[in-house]
């Protein structure tokens, strides 16, 4: 038997996340409901309009960000057309030339000034709220006339000032991503629901 399982240290850890899961997701349901149903209607405005979401974050956010454009260009539950999303996370030679020639804050913004159209959106992810190539990115963004969509772990953040849509939720960073996740396959169901004529 390992030591792990001799200190029950797998029940710990467990039982540790679901009372912070359970603490906020009440906070979620106060707090989010709004800004996600205001969000799920912006995915779909924009797709409809035929523009492009276009995803970013550093980190495990990066993954996220990838983990929403795959769910948008491919599929969540249901069988439908595919939908237009960009990871600008993705592309390690664009990241590592931009990086290179012009500095880790320009990595996506370069993307941006590159890609996104006005009525686009920026879907950005940062639990701090204040990394610099997120914000540069989303201030590029805007200045094209494109939306921002933010999911942030603290109140008050730059990032949330900049966003046309935050939702925002207070925590440890692991408990607060995991939420994010559980908020970001509800969006894109809703826009999966929609396309399908289920909505």
């Amino acid at each position: 038997m390992s030591q792990l399982s001799k200190n029950n240290e797998f029940g710990r850890v467990f039982a540790e996340a679901a009372a912070v899961h359970k603490q906020l997701l009440t906070a979620f349901e106060q707090e989010c409901a709004g800004p996600l149903e205001k969000a799920g209607q912006m995915l779909i405005d924009c797709l409809e309009a035929g523009g492009c979401i276009f995803t970013c974050g550093n980190g495990g956010s990066a993954a996220d960000a990838q983990h929403v454009a795959a769910e948008i260009v491919g599929r969540f539950r249901r069988n439908r057309k595919g939908l237009p999303a960009v990871a600008l996370t993705a592309d390690t030679s664009i990241l590592t030339s931009v990086g290179n020639d012009y500095g880790f804050e320009e990595v996506f913004s370069r993307q941006v000034e590159a890609l996104v159209r006005k009525g686009d959106i920026l879907w950005a992810f940062s639990t701090s709220g204040k990394s610099p190539n997120i914000l540069k990115a989303v201030q590029t963004a805007k200045a094209k006339g494109a939306l921002v969509l933010s999911f942030t772990g603290r109140k008050h953040s730059p990032l949330e000032t900049l966003s046309d849509v935050c939702l925002c939720l207070e925590g440890p960073t692991a408990s607060v991503q995991e939420i994010h996740q559980l908020a970001y396959h509800i969006l894109c169901d809703w826009v999966e629901a929609h396309f399908a004529g289920q909505l």
